[in-house]
């Protein structure tokens, strides 16, 4: 049942207050997804009740009573792909990302609940390397590569992921050396309204947000004040609550090196980043806006979970486990899902 304005704004003001008691705290409710030797980069939540996870060993699992139960939905054959992101319209269609240099980088669309999958982009170019794929809305998507000639690589879909083309590159700016983006949690190429879409980028001198305003065509590139200067470090994910108003978090994956300055924000589409004024203490590799609030978000990594109230001014740590990927839904079913085949939905 779908939740009324004041009980979602009661719900959201319980989940975000700061607490008078350890156990109040927002937290993780770990599900037993049977599995725990995958570990799951890929995550589409579409409702409290209904979540996908994609990951390592070419799994994909489905769950359509919060978590209580998973279902193997794993596409025949793909058991030597990795799987790093999935986009799901509901509980029967989704589109999946395995990634890879060469003809490892696929995806796969399902409309009936994952029972069967069909390979709809097949990537035959031994340069390309895809990351990441967003969803405008049911029809419009796009996929991004690691560059191929100098230029980040583009994919673009207007029938729901059942085709692909590639997209003209004189509209993307040169890429720096080094410059990738990093398939770590799905939230690389993130896409908000029908035409706006971001791309997180690192392991350069500069850490960068690509921005494009008319669905992949034409993009522009800012610096984003996030540890840059190695192949580890970088953005690893951006969440945009709307067009205007975003977060980046990231910095260096390797768990023996620090992360200082690891989250930004923006509030104009992303022309200028600015850094959180009390970042995150370490690498984190996912971020999501709590749904019906203009100030609250979540952001994960292997050694925790952190929330902010403010904008992405200040961060506070309020889980110790470890996770890769979060997604949120507008019915407050906030997901996350990560190594040993952990997947949590978050509870007051």
């Amino acid at each position: 049942m779908a939740l009324t304005g004041a009980v979602c704004a009661a719900a959201l003001a319980a989940l975000t207050a700061v607490p008078a008691q350890a156990h109040q705290r927002p937290q993780w409710d770990v599900k037993d997804t049977g599995v725990s030797d995958v570990r799951f980069r890929g995550l589409a939540a579409v409702s409290r009740h209904t979540a996908w996870v994609a990951g390592s060993g070419g799994t994909v699992l489905r769950t359509t009573d919060g978590g209580d139960t998973w279902r193997d939905v794993s596409p025949f054959g793909a058991g030597a792909l990795e799987f790093r992101d999935i986009e799901a319209f509901d509980a029967r269609r989704a589109v999946a990302l395995s990634i890879g240099e060469g003809e490892a980088s696929r995806v796969y669309r399902t409309d009936d609940g994952g029972a069967s999958w069909t390979e709809s982009f097949r990537n035959t170019d031994a340069r390309a390397f895809y990351d990441c794929l967003t969803f405008f809305d049911r029809r419009h998507g796009l996929a991004m590569s690691d560059p191929v000639d100098g230029r980040f690589r583009i994919l673009s879909t207007s029938d729901g992921g059942r085709s692909w083309k590639v997209l003209p590159d004189a509209g993307m700016p040169a890429a720096q050396d080094g410059e990738a983006g990093f398939a770590a949690s799905g939230q690389c190429l993130i896409s908000a309204g029908p035409r706006d879409v971001w791309l997180a980028t690192g392991g350069a001198a500069r850490a960068r947000v690509l921005h494009s305003a008319d669905r992949g065509l034409t993009w522009t590139a800012t610096d984003a004040p996030v540890p840059a200067g190695d192949p580890a470090r970088g953005v690893f994910a951006l969440a945009f609550r709307d067009r205007a108003h975003g977060l980046a978090v990231g910095g260096d994956y390797r768990p023996e090196q620090p992360s200082p300055r690891a989250a930004a924000r923006t509030a104009d589409a992303g022309r200028t980043w600015r850094p959180a004024d009390r970042p995150p203490p370490a690498y984190r590799s996912g971020v999501a806006w709590l749904p019906h609030s203009r100030t609250a978000a979540l952001a994960v990594g292997p050694t925790g979970t952190d929330l902010t109230t403010d904008g992405g001014h200040t961060w506070r740590t309020v889980d110790t486990g470890s996770y890769d990927t979060v997604d949120c839904t507008p019915d407050l079913g906030c997901w996350a899902a990560g190594e040993q085949g952990r997947v949590a939905r978050l509870e007051r």
